[in-house]
């Protein structure tokens, strides 16, 4: 008969935790965004600019987004919120009220999520022009 000793289960039992530690560190998600800068042509003040910032997960685990921050309340989004499966797409729609604006103009969205490397910048650039 054979018998498992104690010895030859505590290194199967260590062998199986050090495998599923090692699956588990490398197992995440990733953005990879189609255009992570976009740019608007010259406009004049009043108009409300609107841009998709299209996404896809292309880790290994579903991608949530938990937060997404902008830096002017001129700069709105929406988004979802559900989890992104592996290999699939997601679309951030965002728009910038121009009106009282002038100069040009930069914004930043950061993309906080479970991904790796987060947060990830999302910028839209231009000229708002006042003649």
């Amino acid at each position: 008969m054979n018998f498992i000793t104690i010895e030859k289960l505590q290194r199967l039992v260590v062998g199986a935790f050090f495998m599923l530690f090692t699956f588990a560190c490398f197992a995440q998600a990733e953005i990879k965004f189609d255009d992570k800068i976009q740019k608007f042509k010259k406009t004049k003040p009043g108009p409300v600019l609107e841009f998709n910032y299209v996404l896809t997960n292309t880790g290994n685990q579903p991608l949530i987004i938990n937060k997404i921050e902008v830096s002017c309340t001129c700069t709105k989004f929406e988004f979802s919120g559900e989890p992104i499966a592996l290999r699939e797409k997601a679309t951030i729609y965002v728009t910038f009220d121009t009106n009282h604006k002038f100069g040009y103009q930069d914004r930043i969205l950061l993309v906080y999520s479970n991904a790796k490397n987060s947060p990830h910048k999302i910028r839209f650039k231009g000229m708002v022009d006042v003649k």
